[in-house]
């Protein structure tokens, strides 16, 4: 008999055993990450959590198959529809410095959509999926910016501005370029060069460059092929963002507590936490997603699942915009067709989770792990 791998593998599990118990935010992280990874067949995680005044970050499993290499709080994730707050984040800043009206018509900033619907439609309403029911993705005989204007030139109206919620890339993709054309700079220009410095991410891009591509996570599609994303129309505005969890948590924590930033800046994200619809139980801001606090689990399982995502949604507009609540709980999801992404924060109880994934999993299974692990961490 040999007894040499029974004593290594009973020496592991020892040790693993001491480290739970030095650690009881590892063994409460632990309880719930790794059963979610096994019944979602998922490579790789890294989760951050901001409680008590402090960053927390929680690695499992490989950044690859290819080569076993672990993933660690600086592997850089796809976080696909999660940029859309970077995205506003972006166009909030530039209405606080007084370049962009979020109340003006869209063809105020894209002359080239005069006379249209989509025209009419304030860059408010484009920013929170309700201009007039945009589609979630583009046809896939849209491959440019060009035929993208031609795409919104031509559109045919389907609902009144301001009355329904319709998850759009090509929404919020449009969102972003006008908030751009603004301030008479490129997207892509403003947010590496600007946005993300001022907040002091120097992990976050939209392409990743050469000097990072090793950190650069494998994703993995439905069938376990490997992918990464592949750009489209307005992709830089709507789903481009690679980001490590280190920063990921950063920059959740700057929007829950941004006392650190400039003042333009801490304005920029209030203005992204306002309510400025209401669909259901979640009002809708500007990128974020909120519920009052404390939230019924199954209230927000079902403010991110798919109906959300794929049926239109009656929608109020909230006027006066009531401001940014700090009894609230905040959200975003995310995915591209290898990577799965969330983030949430309460402001009032100085707490905030992001969960990194090498593999698109459910949204439903997303929220139940943020927030088993939130709840169970005392303040």
């Amino acid at each position: 008999m040999h007894f040499a791998p029974l004593i290594a593998a009973t020496a592991l599990a020892l040790i693993a055993a001491t480290a739970n118990a030095a650690d009881p935010l590892q063994a409460q992280v632990d309880e719930i990450i790794r059963p979610l990874m096994h019944d979602q067949d998922i490579a790789g995680m890294a989760v951050g959590l901001y409680v008590n005044g402090q960053a927390h970050y929680f690695s499992y499993g490989v950044a690859s198959k290819a080569d076993n290499k672990p993933v660690t709080a600086d592997t850089l994730f796809e976080i696909g529809s999660l940029s859309k707050t970077y995205t506003a984040t972006l166009a909030a800043l530039a209405s606080a410095e007084g370049k962009l009206d979020l109340d003006a018509p869209a063809q105020r900033y894209q002359p080239a959509l005069a006379g249209t619907s989509l025209g009419k439609a304030s860059v408010l309403e484009l920013g929170a999926y309700s201009a007039d029911c945009l589609p979630l993705q583009f046809p896939d005989t849209v491959q440019t910016d060009e035929q993208a204007l031609e795409f919104f030139r031509t559109w045919k109206p389907r609902a009144e501005h301001g009355t329904q919620r319709c998850y759009s890339n090509p929404s919020l993709g449009l969102f972003g370029d006008l908030a751009a054309r603004a301030q008479q700079q490129p997207f892509a220009e403003l947010m590496t060069k600007s946005l993300l410095p001022q907040m002091g991410l120097k992990h976050t891009y939209l392409q990743v460059p050469a000097s990072a591509q090793g950190l650069y996570a494998q994703g993995y599609d439905a069938q376990n092929r490997p992918v990464h994303v592949s750009p489209g129309p307005y992709a830089d505005e709507a789903y481009a963002i690679k980001t490590s969890a280190s920063d990921l948590l950063r920059y959740v924590r700057l929007h829950m507590q941004p006392a650190e930033l400039s003042p333009a800046l801490r304005n920029a994200a209030a203005i992204t936490q306002a309510g400025y619809f209401q669909v259901g139980a979640m009002t809708q801001g500007l990128g974020w997603e909120r519920y009052p606090y404390p939230a019924a689990l199954e209230t927000l399982v079902d403010g991110n699942g798919s109906r959300m995502v794929r049926e239109p949604q009656a929608t109020q507009r909230l006027n006066p915009t009531r401001p940014a609540l700090p009894q609230a709980w905040y959200n975003k999801t995310g995915a591209t067709g290898g990577f799965g992404a969330y983030a949430a924060f309460i402001p009032a109880e100085g707490k905030a989770i992001v969960l990194l994934a090498n593999r698109n999993y459910p949204n439903e299974e997303r929220v139940r792990a943020a927030y088993r692990i939130l709840s169970s961490i005392d303040r």
